[in-house]
């Protein structure tokens, strides 16, 4: 009892930080405050964007990453993509029905299209970043845990948790961003009208078939050029995107990492530098959302089922096909039985949403008030999911 009691207390922790910031950011975008206003926040999140949050990834990386460690993990960025993947997966499931619970007797009522892609992008994208870096090593911490010494399961674990984070940031900002820009811009289908129904056609069925035929395949093509011209291939070399190149080349070529990285390092400085910028991604991106919250509370479309289906897909569902992958891998003898490498991985499906999808949000100009609702209650739920999982993650892996 006393375990679970410290285990819920330390999984606790990271999402009362949140909420804490959270309340800041929400204090400083009222009017009578006005310190965190519309302007502020866009300015804001472009230095997130391209400043802190590649500092993160770049100062993580480069620090944990090696050529034997990168080897052994080989299986965590497939991983970090299967989450993308089913979660994606559930969050059509999570509009397909919302939208039959909606249905009237003239036109169903359909998710707005920005919303659509924040539901598909809540479910794929979650928080690999604050929320297992500050769990893990609390874990590990712990006296008679399944992990062993706690020096090593510090060390190893976040080693884990820094690649996890920028797969997980390269996944976001080149599957997701792109994935919610194209549903976010996605044009709505029209229903054909009585008129048309009802017309008589002038030409054999033949014919029609093939007019059909080649009428459909029109579509197809018309669609593939839509989307190809809805998805941003910039984002591909987004600024997160190239810092976790570049940490790479510095953390597996030798005569680069000693360099730089280390105690004893000559342009150790340069290391020190990125992680003290890096440190104030995660603040700068909780008080943004806090500032959207406000926008969220006076007017938000999202409806509660919708969020309902975020924290269902997120908490129930998504970790439940994250114990049948790991498992399975193990079977199959693609991981190793390191029951703390295995832990890191089942936490990955079960982390809620993440914070990046506020940059994004705000990146597009549309979604950011119905987002931060979004986080709110996920994160707002993230105490007892993160206690609830991560206890059985533990059992299991030993």
């Amino acid at each position: 009892m006393m375990k679970l009691l410290h285990l819920f207390i330390t999984s606790s922790k990271p999402v009362v930080e949140i909420l804490l910031i959270t309340t800041v950011g929400f204090y400083m975008a009222l009017d009578g405050v006005n310190l965190l206003g519309q302007d502020a926040r866009k300015f804001l999140n472009n230095i997130v964007f391209y400043v802190f949050s590649p500092s993160l990834i770049g100062s993580r990386l480069a620090n944990s990453v090696t050529y034997e460690s990168l080897m052994q993990m080989w299986f965590m960025p497939v991983n970090v993509l299967l989450t993308f993947i089913i979660g994606s997966f559930l969050g059509w499931i999570v509009i397909l029905i919302t939208k039959v619970l909606f249905v009237s007797l003239t036109q169903p009522l359909k998710p707005p299209s920005h919303l659509r892609g924040l539901i598909v992008g809540c479910c794929a994208a979650g928080n690999l970043g604050n929320m297992p870096l500050i769990i893990v090593p609390a874990v590990c911490k712990e006296k008679g845990g399944p992990f062993g010494d706690p020096e090593n399961c510090q060390k190893y674990g976040v080693g884990y948790v820094a690649l996890s984070m920028a797969m997980g940031s390269i996944y976001i900002w080149t599957y997701v961003y792109n994935l919610m820009r194209v549903l976010t811009n996605s044009p709505i289908e029209t229903q054909p009208s009585i008129e048309s129904s009802c017309k008589v056609p002038l030409i054999s069925s033949k014919e029609e078939e093939d007019n059909q035929k080649v009428g459909r395949w029109d579509k197809v093509m018309r669609r593939m050029v839509s989307l190809s011209g809805k998805v941003n291939l910039r984002t591909i070399f987004a600024p997160s995107t190239i810092a976790a190149m570049i940490a790479l080349v510095v953390g597996l070529i030798t005569p680069i990492r000693r360099l730089i990285i280390g105690s004893g390092a000559p342009l150790g400085v340069l290391q020190d530098s990125v992680t003290l910028v890096g440190d104030g991604a995660i603040p700068a991106m909780t008080l943004i959302i806090g500032g959207n919250l406000l926008k969220g509370m006076r007017s938000s479309g999202m409806k509660k089922s919708s969020i309902v289906g975020v924290l269902v897909a997120r908490y129930i569902f998504l970790p439940i096909s994250g114990v049948l992958i790991v498992r399975g891998a193990y079977k199959f003898d693609l991981i190793t039985s390191e029951p703390l490498y295995q832990f890191v991985l089942l936490l990955q499906y079960a982390v809620p949403p993440a914070m990046n999808l506020g940059t994004i949000t705000q990146l597009f100009g549309a979604g950011e008030s119905e987002c931060s609702v979004i986080l709110l209650w996920t994160y707002a739920l993230a105490s007892v999911s993160l206690t609830v999982w991560p206890t059985f993650f533990m059992w299991f892996v030993a």
